[in-house]
């Protein structure tokens, strides 16, 4: 398996031909570190990196400083007020008008090569994250396969409505959204797109409860997207093509006494489901 945590290793490239086209940018190995820090200031090495590795709560800074200096010849800055927002990993941001209020958040992603792939800003599952860790993200990849589908399927296919009501139910269980997604990606992949049509619905729904019985009573949920060739137009790199299946849900199969927690929110899950079901009627 590929790993997950990733650190970014910067060196610098010679910009002499580029040097002589734009005529203002200095290259970073040809220049002296004198000339480059009058002209520039601080190093971009050194502003975005710890030693050779690009730093995640450097590079946010720096990312929220752009914006911050940006804002100001922008337009909308004459109706808008623009708080920044403190945040370790990412540019948060609050924008405000009268009464209204917009808060946004922006991740950081660094593409893998060509690919739908990306290293994120995005804190890692472990209790500390050092600030030259990015982590593997599937966000684009997974948007690009759902915007696929959705081109593919007919008129009036529920897919994204039985997600959003699977992930109505998941509220105060130990399974995440990202859990039901992988579910309805893998079924999205495999049963035809006319299945996924309104008059379809419930069967659909059962089809989602009964793969991820299957997945816990087997202890095992494949990533969507290791080891998984066949995924069009979706561009992966080709360590991940080649990847053994990731399993989810390897923690069940270490611990039995998880997996029997987890079957019990499920068939918790399963009569919640049901009564809202019920109650939509």
């Amino acid at each position: 398996m590929p790993e997950r945590n990733f650190r970014i290793r910067v060196e610098l490239v010679c910009t002499c031909k580029t040097e002589q086209l734009v005529g203002d940018m200095l290259c970073f190995i040809h220049h002296e570190e004198e000339e480059q820090r009058r002209n520039l200031g601080p190093s971009l090495l050194q502003t975005v990196c710890t030693g050779s590795y690009l730093d995640v709560q450097k590079t946010a800074c720096r990312f929220h400083q752009l914006v911050k200096a940006c804002w100001l010849v922008l337009p909308h800055s004459r109706r808008w007020r623009l708080t920044m927002l403190p945040c370790n990993r990412s540019c948060k941001f609050k924008m405000a008008r009268a009464e209204e209020e917009i808060i946004i958040e922006i991740m950081l992603g660094v593409q893998q090569g060509d690919s739908d792939i990306f290293m994120s800003s995005q804190a890692s599952e472990a209790l500390f994250t050092p600030s030259t860790t990015w982590t593997l993200s599937c966000a684009v990849a997974e948007a690009k396969f759902f915007e696929r589908m959705a081109r593919r399927a007919p008129d009036g296919s529920f897919h994204l409505r039985c997600l959003q009501l699977c992930a109505r139910i998941l509220v105060g269980t130990c399974f995440s959204e990202y859990t039901l997604k992988t579910v309805v990606m893998h079924l999205l992949n495999t049963t035809p797109l006319s299945g996924w049509h309104r008059t379809r619905f419930l069967l659909r729904l059962d089809d989602i409860m009964r793969y991820l019985r299957h997945c816990l009573e087997e202890k095992c949920l494949d990533h969507f997207f290791f080891g998984n060739e066949k995924i069009p137009e979706v561009v992966l790199p080709p360590a991940l093509q080649r990847a053994e299946p990731f399993n989810l849900f390897q923690h069940l199969a270490q611990d039995p006494d998880a997996q029997a927690q987890a079957m019990r929110e499920f068939t918790d899950m399963q009569d919640r489901l049901t009564r809202m079901l019920a109650n939509d009627n």
